[in-house]
């Protein structure tokens, strides 16, 4: 297969390195030190790594422009390499995914998260998402401090088991076996 894009969305800076809104930073640092990537480089207004899982390579994109604006940074490395949307996973924090589930979807609306507006206002809505749910905090006057807000300690342990086991089948997203990835990411957390 050719290269991939994998993008990570977060928030750059160590104020929000727990935030529930940065969780698909926390997957592609996983995915990097699980299968042994090379060191971050600035680039493309982020900070980019590059690595194979299997025969497949990949670069792992955290875009440094804050959430609102990732679409900048995703298009301008799509640009560089030459990729088609087929070759873009963007993961990131899904409010109506329950905690720690993860599904993968291709295409859809952005469901009010401006990572993923960002990147459809620039790039369109066709690209792999890999939704990793942090749950609903019931109220919707409640989202803005639920997302914006640190994993509790309560949740570290389930934060760790969901980061390890999307690392652990990441294999299968590389190859384009969503259904295997999904399946095997729940049979790992159902083990915890």
């Amino acid at each position: 297969m050719a290269m991939q894009l994998w993008v990570g969305l977060g928030n750059p800076g160590a104020e929000y390195a727990l935030h529930r809104h940065n969780v698909g930073f926390m997957v592609l640092d996983t995915i990097a030190e699980s299968y042994g990537f090379g060191s971050q480089q600035a680039k493309f207004s982020g900070t980019i790594r590059e690595g194979r899982i299997g025969g497949d390579k990949l670069l792992l994109l955290k875009p440094g422009t804050f959430m609102n604006e990732s679409g900048r940074s995703v298009a301008a490395a799509m640009r560089f390499y030459k990729l088609e949307m087929s070759a873009l996973t963007v993961f990131h924090d899904e409010l109506d995914l329950a905690e720690f589930k993860v599904k993968v979807k291709i295409g859809g609306g952005t469901a009010g998260h401006n990572g993923l507006r960002s990147i459809d206002k620039h790039l369109g809505p066709d690209f792999r998402r890999v939704r990793l749910g942090i749950g609903h905090p019931g109220h919707k006057d409640r989202v803005t401090g639920h997302v914006l807000g640190n994993f509790a300690k309560v949740e570290m342990d389930d934060l760790a088991d969901m980061l390890g086991a999307v690392a652990a089948e990441a294999e299968w997203l590389a190859r384009g076996d969503d259904a295997r990835f999904m399946n095997d990411v729940a049979l790992r957390l159902q083990e915890n």
